[in-house]
This record gives C-alpha cells, sequence and structure tokens, in this order.
C-alpha cells in the first residue's frame, strides 16, 4: 500500500507540473469520459435480454390493394445442431470472415461501432458494425431498421449476450439461426442444401463456401454468381491462412468444392410470381433491409403489382405460348407512369432464383425510333417533315453496308409518321444522322434506360464494332440492347407526358406490430417537354390502327423485329406502347440470339406474337373500366423537306405514296426447273448459250452440298479475280495464326472486316503484305486445294476460275480442311455481313428466308478500253439450300450492265436447275 500511495502522489506531482489550461482539458476529458461511461453503463442495464430468439416468421408479399396476397416469403429448412459437430475448420472459416477476435472482445467492437454512428449522423449511410455477437442479436431479437438507436440497443443486448452465454455458446446460436439463401436457416440445413451432407461431413473448404455466402445470401449462391462467391471464398482461405488456421500454402493449393446445383429457394415460389419475389427482395435489400429479415421478420410488404394487371399479362403470354416451340421466351413488364409502380411482371415461369428475361438486354428494333422522333421535335422539327424513305440506302457511317426498309417497301417522299407506322428504317436513320445518334442516347437516358449494364456502357458500339465507344445512328433501328423493364420505362415516361418516376415494386414494409420499416416515395422529375410526348403518343396511336385496335382502349404501340443475321427471320420481337395509366413492353425472342419461328413454322416479328399479347393485355387489364383517351396531337415543329435531295433515280414522288420494290428471288423462274437433272442442265446449257452469243464472256459453276450435285458452264474458265481473292486473303491470314496458335490481332480483325465487308483495298494490300504477297497466297491456295488460282503481286490481277470459287465455298462450310470451324465461322460470318458492294450478285438467286454469304468484285481494265470485270461468288443457305455458286465474267461496258448481267445469269441458273 505505501508503495502505491507513493506512486500517486508521484503522478500527482507530475499532473501538478502541467500548464492550467492543460490539466483543465484533461480534467473536463475525463469528466465526460466519465459521464459517458456511467451513461452507457445505465443504458445497458436498463435493456432486459428477451427470453430467447423469435422464432423465424414467414414475411407476407400483398397486391397494392394491401389485403390479396401475391406470396409468401420464408417457409424455413431449419434443424439445430450442437457446436461439437461442427467441424474446427468450419468454424475458423466462419470466423475469418465475419469476426477474427471473436474469442478476444466482449461483443461489440468499440471502433466499428463509433464508425457506424459517425456514418448514421453525418450522411444515413446505414452502415454496420457486426461482431458476431452483434449479428446474432440482430437477427435473433432486432427489426433491421438504420437508426442510431437500434445500433445503440444492438450493442447494449451484445453486451448481455456476451455476459448470459459463453463464447461457444454464441458461436452456437450464431451458427443456427443464420441464413445461407435457398430457404436454409443454419449451417445444418445449409450443408445439407449445398454439399447434401450433415454437418459433421463438412470439410473446411466447403464450411469456406458457405462462410462467404453469409455476406450475401442470394449473391452468394455458386449458382447465381460463381465468380464472386469463388473470389470471397480464396479471400476467407487467407485470412485462415493469416490467422495461422491453415498450413502455410493450404490456401492456394485447396481446390474449390463442387456445390449442387438444385436451388431450394427456386422451387419455393415458381412460375411468373416467384421471380417477381426475387424483384421485391432486391429492391427492399437496396433500401437496407437484409434478406434475413425478409425471410424470418414477419413483414407486411404491400407491392406496386396490380392483381388484375398480372392476371392479364400471365393469361395473355399463356395463350400466345399454347402450342409453341418451347424455345420461346418471353417477357411482359406494365408500368403506372403516373408512380413508376409496376403493376404487372412477367420475367419467366420458372420461379425463384432463375434467369428475368425481363432484365436481359436485347436489341429493341423499332421500337427506338419513336426516341429518334422525339429529338427531331425537341430539334423543331415536326412528325409531318418529309424523309427519303427509298431502300436500300448508304449511310456514312455504316461502312458501306446500305440499309433495308422492311419487306424492301418504297416511300421516296415520306412523311415521317408515316415512316412510323410502317416502320421504315431509312427515313429514320437519316433523321438520326441529321440530329446527332448521342443526343438520341442522351434522351434514352433521361426516359430510363440506365447508364451500364454491369460493367458495359449502354448504347455505345462493342469492342469489335465500327466505332468502339460511341454511339451511330444504328440506335435509330435498336441495334444496342435495352432491357425489357427498361424499355417499358421509357415507355411509362412518355405516357406519362415526360414526367419520370423511378421503377419500382414496393410501396410499404411494416413489422409485425405496425410499425413501418419503409415506405416508397413518388418523385416526379420532368425529362421530356409534354407536347412533344404528346405527340409521339399521337403517332404511335396510328400505329395502332395500322396494326389493331385494343378493343375498348384508346392506346399507343410501336412494334419491332431485330433481323437475325442475314436470314428473313428475327431473333427478337417486340411491342411497347401505352394507354392512360398503363404503359407495357412485350418481348418475345430465345434464351441464346437465333431465328424465332411458330409451331408452324412462320416468323415472328413485333406485330404478331408480341403485339397480340399487348393487346390481350391491356384489354385484360382494363376489362370493365372507362378509360381516358390519350392527348391530342401538339404539333410541335416546323414541317420540313427533311433530306429529299439525296432522293436518287427513277422513283415515284408522289408524297406519302409506299409501294414495293425488288425482293429476293423476283428473276428467278422455277416453273423452268422440271424434268431429270440432266434435263435441266441440258436447258441451262442452252440458255446460257444464248447469253454468250449476245456478246458475254462468262464462267458459272455450282455445287448443291446436299445433293452432291454439280454444274458448271466454261467452269475451268480462268479470269481476273478482282476483290473475290479477298476470301483466300482471309484464309491465308487465319490459316498463318493458326499455325502459330494464336488468335487474329485487334488490327487485323478490323483490317478482316474492312476488307470484306466495306471491300477495302488499302486494308487488303496490307493483309497481302502480311501473308507474304504472291508466294505466301500460293501456299495458301495450295492447303486449300485451289489448283486453278495463280497470285500476281497485284492481288486483284490474280486469275481463279469459277470451279476453284466453289472449292473455296467448300473449304469453308466442309467438315475437313486446313482451317478451324472458328476460323470458317468468322470468314462466313464477314461474307454474311453484306455492303454495297455484295447486295447483287449471286444472291438475285436466292429467296425470302435463304441467307447468302457473299463476296463480290468488279474492275476496270484500261487493257480492255475500260471494259469492265464483274465477279461474284458465295453461299446460298436455307432449311431446303446449301449451295456454292460462281459467277465470273468481263467485257462489260459499264459496271451496271456488269452487275446486272451477273445476276440475270445467277437467276437463270437457279431458274432451270431448281434447287
Amino acid at each position: 500500500m505505501a508503495r502505491i500511495g507513493a506512486a500517486l502522489r508521484q503522478v500527482w506531482q507530475r499532473v501538478k507540473a502541467l500548464p492550467r489550461w492543460l490539466r483543465r482539458t484533461l480534467a473536463a476529458i475525463l469528466a465526460v469520459q466519465t459521464v459517458l461511461v456511467l451513461a452507457a453503463t445505465g443504458y445497458v442495464l436498463s435493456v432486459d435480454l428477451p427470453p430467447d430468439a423469435v422464432p423465424p416468421q414467414a414475411s407476407v408479399l400483398y397486391y397494392r390493394d394491401g389485403r390479396t396476397v401475391l406470396a409468401r416469403i420464408g417457409l424455413t429448412d431449419r434443424t439445430d445442431v450442437t457446436l461439437d459437430r461442427v467441424p474446427l475448420g468450419v468454424r475458423q472459416a466462419f470466423l475469418a470472415a465475419e469476426d477474427r477476435g471473436f474469442y478476444d472482445h466482449y461483443g461489440v467492437s468499440v471502433r466499428g461501432l463509433a464508425r457506424a454512428l459517425w456514418s448514421n449522423v453525418v450522411d444515413d449511410s446505414g452502415e454496420g458494425a457486426s461482431t458476431i455477437t452483434q449479428q446474432y442479436v440482430r437477427n435473433a431479437y432486432l427489426t433491421q431498421e438504420r437508426t442510431v438507436g437500434r445500433k445503440a440497443r444492438e450493442a447494449a443486448l451484445a453486451l448481455k449476450v456476451e455476459d448470459r452465454y459463453g463464447k461457444d455458446e454464441i458461436l452456437q446460436r450464431y451458427l443456427n439461426t443464420i441464413y445461407f439463401g435457398r430457404g436454409a436457416y443454419g449451417i445444418e440445413a445449409a450443408a445439407h442444401a449445398f454439399f447434401g451432407v450433415s454437418v459433421d461431413r463438412l470439410s473446411t473448404a466447403q464450411g469456406a463456401v458457405l462462410a462467404a455466402m453469409v455476406k450475401d445470401p442470394t449473391r452468394g449462391d455458386p449458382v447465381r454468381d460463381p465468380e464472386w462467391t469463388l473470389d470471397r471464398w480464396k479471400w476467407i482461405l487467407q485470412a485462415m491462412s493469416d490467422a495461422g488456421w491453415l498450413p502455410e500454402g493450404a490456401a492456394g493449393r485447396t481446390p474449390y468444392p463442387e456445390v449442387a446445383e438444385e436451388s431450394v429457394t427456386a422451387a419455393a415460389i415458381g412460375g411468373p410470381i416467384g421471380l417477381i419475389t426475387d424483384r421485391v427482395e432486391d429492391e427492399l435489400v437496396a433500401a437496407g433491409i437484409t434478406r434475413q429479415q425478409i425471410r424470418t421478420g414477419g413483414l407486411s410488404i404491400v407491392t406496386t403489382l396490380d392483381a388484375t394487371a398480372q392476371r392479364a399479362a400471365t393469361a395473355s403470354i399463356t395463350r400466345a405460348l399454347d402450342g409453341q416451340p418451347e424455345v420461346l421466351r418471353t417477357a411482359l413488364v406494365a408500368i403506372d407512369p403516373r408512380d413508376g409502380g409496376v403493376r404487372a411482371y412477367y420475367g419467366g415461369d420458372r420461379g425463384r432464383g432463375f434467369y428475368d428475361d425481363a432484365l436481359a438486354a436485347r436489341p429493341p428494333a423499332s421500337t427506338f425510333k419513336p426516341l429518334v422522333l422525339a429529338v427531331a421535335e425537341e430539334r423543331g422539327i415536326g412528325f409531318r417533315s418529309y424523309y427519303n424513305g427509298t431502300s436500300p440506302r448508304i449511310f456514312a457511317d455504316r461502312g458501306g453496308a446500305p440499309l433495308y426498309n422492311q419487306d424492301n417497301l418504297q416511300c421516296p417522299v415520306c412523311p415521317l409518321d408515316l415512316a412510323m407506322v410502317h416502320s421504315l428504317n431509312t427515313p429514320f436513320y437519316a433523321l438520326a444522322e441529321q440530329v446527332g445518334p448521342n443526343r438520341i442516347r442522351d434522351l434514352a437516358r433521361r426516359l430510363g434506360v440506365p447508364e451500364k449494364y454491369g460493367d458495359q456502357v449502354t448504347m455505345v458500339d462493342l469492342k469489335g464494332e465500327p466505332a468502339p465507344g460511341k454511339t451511330r445512328a444504328d440506335i435509330a433501328i435498336g441495334r444496342y440492347p435495352v432491357a425489357p423493364a427498361d424499355m417499358a420505362s421509357v415507355y411509362a415516361t412518355l405516357a406519362g407526358g415526360g414526367a419520370r418516376a423511378d421503377r419500382h415494386f414496393v410501396e410499404s414494409v411494416t413489422v409485425a406490430g405496425g410499425a413501418v420499416l419503409h415506405e416508397h416515395e413518388t418523385k416526379l422529375e420532368r425529362v421530356l417537354d409534354e407536347s412533344v410526348a404528346a405527340d409521339i403518343g399521337a403517332v404511335l396511336s396510328q400505329v395502332v390502327e395500322e396494326d389493331g385496335r385494343v378493343p375498348g382502349v384508346d392506346a399507343a404501340a410501336k412494334t419491332g423485329s431485330q433481323q437475325y443475321g442475314d436470314t428473313a427471320d428475327s431473333s427478337d420481337a417486340w411491342t411497347a406502347g401505352w394507354a392512360s395509366g398503363l404503359a407495357a413492353a412485350v418481348w418475345v425472342g430465345r434464351d441464346k440470339p437465333g431465328p424465332i419461328r411458330t409451331s408452324g413454322g412462320a416468323a415472328i416479328n413485333g406485330d404478331g406474337m408480341p403485339y397480340q399479347i399487348f393487346r390481350d393485355f391491356l384489354s385484360g387489364s382494363f376489362a370493365g373500366r372507362r378509360v381516358a383517351d390519350l392527348p391530342r396531337a401538339a404539333h410541335v415543329g416546323r414541317e420540313e423537306a427533311g433530306d429529299l435531295e439525296t432522293i436518287e433515280g427513277d422513283v415515284k414522288m408522289v408524297p406519302g405514296l409506299i409501294y414495293q420494290g425488288p425482293r429476293k428471288g423476283d428473276q428467278v423462274d422455277l416453273s423452268l426447273a422440271v424434268g431429270t437433272w440432266r434435263e435441266r442442265t441440258a436447258r441451262l446449257d442452252e440458255a446460257l448459250d444464248r447469253h454468250a452469243a449476245a456478246g458475254l464472256d462468262f464462267s458459272v459453276s455450282l455445287v448443291d452440298h446436299r445433293t452432291g450435285q454439280r454444274y458448271d458452264y466454261r467452269g475451268n474458265r480462268a479470269f481476273e479475280t478482282a476483290s473475290v481473292v479477298k476470301v483466300p486473303l482471309l484464309a491465308a491470314l487465319l490459316l498463318r495464326a493458326q499455325d502459330a496458335n494464336r488468335d487474329l490481332t485487334a488490327a487485323e480483325q478490323r483490317r478482316a472486316r474492312k476488307m470484306i465487308v466495306a471491300s477495302d483495298n488499302d486494308a487488303a494490300v496490307r493483309i497481302y503484305s502480311a501473308i507474304g504477297g504472291a508466294s505466301g497466297l500460293r501456299t495458301a491456295l495450295e492447303r486449300l486445294g485451289l489448283d486453278d488460282t495463280d497470285p500476281d503481286s497485284k492481288f486483284g490481277l490474280t486469275t481463279t476460275t469459277a470451279k476453284d470459287q466453289t472449292r473455296m465455298v467448300a473449304a469453308l462450310t466442309g467438315a475437313a480442311g486446313p482451317l478451324t470451324d472458328a476460323s470458317k465461322e468468322l470468314i462466313l460470318q464477314l461474307m454474311g455481313s453484306v455492303n454495297a458492294d455484295q447486295t447483287w450478285g449471286v444472291s438475285a438467286a436466292s429467296f425470302e428466308g435463304e441467307s447468302t454469304a457473299q463476296k463480290n468484285g468488279w474492275m476496270s481494265r484500261s487493257t480492255e478500253d475500260g471494259r469492265w470485270i464483274v465477279n461474284s461468288t458465295g453461299r446460298l443457305h436455307g432449311e431446303k439450300t446449301d449451295v456454292a455458286l460462281s459467277v465470273l465474267s468481263h467485257g462489260h461496258r459499264t459496271r451496271e450492265e456488269g452487275i446486272a448481267s451477273v445476276e440475270r445469269i445467277a437467276a437463270t441458273t437457279r431458274s432451270h436447275l431448281g434447287w
């Protein structure tokens, strides 16, 4: 005691030696700390620890009326186990993931709690500070409200729990109550749900997977987001290694365990409602309510869903898909423009946890044209303005690829509203170039398209496309993918007169005692002039008049069909529109892009199945209700002459006149294809002899890959290749890359595309040099089996035969040969991306529904008094067609005459052979 007293006197003397201001400051700090400690102690003593945790209770989702049950979330799978049944390595995985100092603290992280309190006071971020004890307290006794009071109570209860129970007991309770996803509560249920074993059979690696899921039980499911789970799993193993719980190097050597694919959660709520519950849960998590609280807290959740509208959505889609191919998928999202509430939602019928088609970005095709018109009106261009609607047209930012109207309809002097009704591409593309693609993109984002999907910026060219990172006028024809849910938001904003409300699923959330945990607050933002929105509605009302009125409902709508490759099929078919008080977007397609057809084989376009779903849905949603008429047109902007100065050729200049332009197969007369193959070829010989007698010098070669039959007319005669040699050039470049076991570089890919698609000679010169010129091409030709082609130092003067060109097609389509499947696919894909030079040629021998992969070439020869070489070669492919066809010619007085001759010869060949 004497020594203690002496020490205290020594401390007191040192304190007395300090300056007076410092002594006072220290005294004040000590007094404040004493008061805080006493207050905290008093608060902790005043908080009673409930006798035991409240058992989990399912939450109930209601339709917007607050009475009709939509679904229940939280039917649980839970079996408690004692801690001694949990392997030590598994326990350590949870400690590494959630609370490495668990056995050293008294239940509360002081530093973390201070950080959380500061975040709540300063920016209301709702940041947590969670030891395992605090997590247990929160899940067992508390709500998830983000308030300072709740966090203080959590800390107090954590201290009480630490006082009442030992550390092992707390860890046991925690592991038995935590939610893991798939409807599994507690580690025993999780072990069965994810690995099919009891908890005592779990390996450390498996335990680390379960520990990774605690942070986010939905995203953490390895089936949902395997990359996220794997990254967190690796982090946990490294943390265990750092703590000395794993042998040195074991973290890097441990294999990732196999996880069961089956999702208990997905099976719990099936059908379209399952994905709705997923979206509701995602929205509440974003609002700060945890998934565990949603699934165990007995919450009452009033959604925005309307029971009548939801039934109409499900019924209209069910009717449309009845008896149709199983590969077809569809989505429907309907939004009330007045508050952004989702009134109906269909992302698929497979239930919870499955892929949501309503959130998958797809090319929206012509449903984007109303946005082009809206931007035009913002720039003072009225919807009665006239634009050049001829087809095809060439636009600068398409790399030479021509743009066609559907069915090649012609409307030379076309008012924009009529172009909208008939969904003509060329006038709206020209309009997009005039007003600026960036303005259309900006409007789309104002109306409801997000800035990004994941890490990908929306509505810009991707890597490998003509202008990576930039927006081209292709936005006018809907080439940039947008999710159906976001298209519904866009059209809801138009329906709302240009006032945007954020899309949402939840109106309110209350806890069991009636206290409000969350309530949506509608905020409207003016993003488009009301008069412009009225004009868009008036124009789209004309579309409805054309495609079929909605019974009893004044509606506006736009259909759209995204072409699949160079075929006559669509890969994505859309209808989006609105009536007063309800906007909807409907998409029909496939999981992976491909042709969409009915069970009868008919192509599905926007004005077919999607429009029927849209009509049935609106009619069902408003059944028995009076629906207000849409606003009348405001006629914003001037009536201009647009780009009529670009009209070329002999066309009909009657304003608003639409007529049919030339279509594929017009020159083919299959009535001539009668008799045996020998009889057909004999008649074809006679027909081609007549062409030759008229002064044409040409050759033809055909191989029918389905029957093995072939036909040649002077097929061994040598002609200068012009640009058709660019296909063997690309094949030679790919062979070199294959030999080096590498892919084409980005620069090589750009040159290859320009050489084939845009027929760019500068790109071809560089590729010719890269493969070693004539000698390098000759080596490649030998490997490809093209024996009749003789390379020249100037690639265009290389000579070839029609037979060799059909051999080139065989090298691209046959199973054998030196080219890999990837190389063949690349060449055919580029040949299918036709440009201005390639829209003519052997494609004249094809019909709608057949695809053409071809390369054409022409060249004026000064040594022949300026006469033209005109060649065309390629593959015609369809359900019953797989033909290689080549026509080589020279001696034409003009290029146009040569093109017409080659097309006539190709069409004559099919007319007589009739493949």
